[in-house]
């Protein structure tokens, strides 16, 4: 969010509104890792464990809910003009609802038997991960002025992060047995990340079948994941999405270099942004 209010204001002096709504987004995602960790069940999150297996699923759900809603407070108590409010809410009530549509189909896919598309999974990416990475980018944009084709362009490179950002999570989720969540916890889940359509899409009839006998399972049982880890492994579909990851983010970095000026904060946007795609943890 300062990232991109830099690369496009003209009164970089004046930063008191900035650092006012830099915690906004995060709260907001704090909020939505809660609920993620009670619809995913899942035990630990940054290597302690969840706040529903400390607090419970009602405070838990309750407290979630709570943070969707605290940062318009911040919006309220600003000096900001009438029609940049405006602006902000509509941003947000728009987003959030991007927000919980990803996430229904995330759980929709994982819940039922459903052949998804490359498109399809990159599409649910933009609107349950991009979607935060998107709102600090357009709302640092607008707080400093920035024009409407630069808003855009910012909010669509954030976007790119974030599909990338999901992407390494899934790599991460499968190679890193030292990362704060529990290893092979969306095999557990049976979710259609890009690394499984790809291995689908590339196995054989016997590997295609087994790696979806083990989905389907919803296991928790470690020889299993490592069963499907090896088959994907087979494929190569880890090199793939990290591929596909790198060229997303790519792409969106020629059309913003067209549009935002050269800064120390674009150039710091762009290691900011090699640093996300290529992150081990």
């Amino acid at each position: 969010m300062l990232l991109c209010y830099n690369a496009v204001t003209k009164n970089s002096d004046n930063n008191l509104i900035i650092k006012k709504f830099l915690p906004f987004v995060e709260i907001i995602h704090n909020g939505t890792l809660m609920i993620d960790d009670i619809e995913d069940d899942s035990k630990l999150r940054r290597g302690k464990e969840c706040i529903h297996k400390i607090f419970g699923i009602d405070v838990a759900i309750n407290a979630g809910n709570a943070m969707y809603y605290l940062p318009y407070s911040i919006i309220k108590n600003s000096n900001l003009k009438q029609k940049i409010k405006l602006l902000i809410h509509e941003l947000i009530a728009e987003e959030m609802t991007k927000l919980a549509f990803g996430q229904a189909t995330d759980i929709y896919w994982h819940n039922n038997i459903y052949d998804v598309t490359e498109n399809q999974y990159l599409q649910m990416c933009a609107y349950k991960t991009g979607t935060l990475a998107r709102i600090s980018a357009k709302l640092g944009a607008i707080l400093g002025d920035g024009n409407r084709e630069q808003i855009d362009a910012l909010g669509k490179f954030a976007e790119s992060i974030g599909v990338a950002f999901q992407i390494q999570d899934d790599i991460l989720n499968i190679t890193n047995t030292k990362w704060g969540k529990d290893f092979g916890e969306d095999i557990t889940e049976g979710k259609k990340s890009l690394i499984i359509i790809k291995t689908l899409n590339k196995a054989n009839e016997k590997d295609k079948k087994r790696l979806l006998e083990i989905l389907n399972l919803k296991t928790k049982d470690k020889e299993l994941i490592r069963e499907a880890i090896k088959i994907i492994d087979k494929y190569c579909a880890i090199e793939y999405s990290k591929k596909v990851a790198e060229d997303i983010v790519s792409k969106a970095w020629k059309e913003l270099e067209k549009i935002i000026s050269y800064s120390d904060s674009k150039n710091k946007l762009k290691l900011f942004t090699d640093f996300l795609v290529n992150r081990k943890i």
